[in-house]
């Protein structure tokens, strides 16, 4: 019992002082790479949204839009890149928006809801073995011939032996992101308001056929309920582009200042279109800024002057 009782001791003191190290190599990394220690976005608590009834929404809209990571102003989203197949480097103190969430849905912090495509209302959360094929990645065990088995004179059956294949999604390749958001006025406070209700990245689709070109159209790979990410978004930075690294925001700040360029591409109707179906071109343009003006306008003529 002894033995058993300080194997225990021992073990623990181990892991401990394994973290404790853990810890102590970062502190020194973070020291090194700045002259002042970092601590305001790194414990930050969510700030809640004001309560809302039912009684008090005069009226609301379901609006869907799109956030093209190639402009400039949401640069910060999409760089630095992941340095998975890509190559390339990151910093330590800040990281893409697919990076961010990609990481918490592996480490379970947050729920992925596939059926993406046709189902953005969050009914199907995608299991273990789903969350690992995302974005074309691949997990699976094949079977090959060791070369060096038949060398020695083994038969081809039994120089066969078992190899995991993997393949990792490629972040890099998500350039653009799909909000879920309503739109209502609230009579108790006298505003218009917005709340994101859910998120999805985009990746562009590709033909089932070789040579799997590219289609021109944008798939989303899961979607995340946006009140559940916030948690993980409160504490990871996004360069500011005004370049100023002492006042960073985070991605839930860029979200709830509405700090990015993007384009409508449905609104809740009837027929349960988006913009794409109806309106190509520069007209599907024009038809983002009149769903937008309508919005405006809405909450203009509940006033009186």
């Amino acid at each position: 019992m002894k033995k058993i009782f300080s194997l225990l001791i021992t073990t623990v003191i181990i892991s401990l002082s394994a973290n404790s190290q853990d810890v102590l190599n970062d502190n020194i990394v973070e020291d090194r790479n700045s002259i002042y220690k970092k601590v305001k976005h790194q414990n930050k608590i969510v700030q809640e949204y004001t309560p809302l009834r039912q009684a008090d929404v005069m009226w609301s809209r379901k609006i869907w839009r799109e956030i093209d990571l190639r402009q400039k102003i949401n640069h910060g989203f999409y760089y630095p890149k992941n340095n998975g197949e890509a190559g390339s480097a990151t910093t330590s103190d800040r990281k893409s928006l697919i990076d961010v969430i990609y990481s918490a849905i592996q480490e379970g912090s947050i729920v992925a809801y596939g059926d993406a495509v046709y189902d953005d209302e969050f009914r199907s959360p995608m299991t273990a073995s789903e969350i690992k094929t995302i974005g074309g990645a691949i997990e699976e065990t094949r079977q090959i011939v060791d070369m060096d088995l038949l060398d020695q004179g083994y038969d081809q059956d039994d120089a066969m032996k078992d190899t995991t294949f993997i393949k990792a999604f490629d972040r890099n390749t998500v350039k653009k992101w799909r909000l879920k958001e309503e739109w209502f006025f609230d009579k108790q406070r006298s505003v218009m308001d917005v709340r994101i209700i859910g998120m999805a990245p985009l990746q562009e689709a590709r033909s089932e056929v070789f040579p799997f070109e590219i289609t021109g159209e944008w798939k989303p790979l899961f979607w995340v309920h946006f009140r559940e990410a916030r948690k993980i978004l409160i504490n990871a930075e996004v360069f500011n582009l005004v370049k100023n690294d002492a006042e960073r925001r985070t991605y839930d700040d860029i979200f709830w200042k509405r700090m990015f360029g993007s384009v409508i591409v449905k609104e809740a109707n009837v027929m349960d279109r988006k913009v794409s179906q109806y309106m190509v071109g520069l007209d599907a343009l024009l038809e983002a800024e009149r769903i937008k003006a309508e919005i405006f306008n809405m909450e203009h003529d509940l006033w009186e002057y």
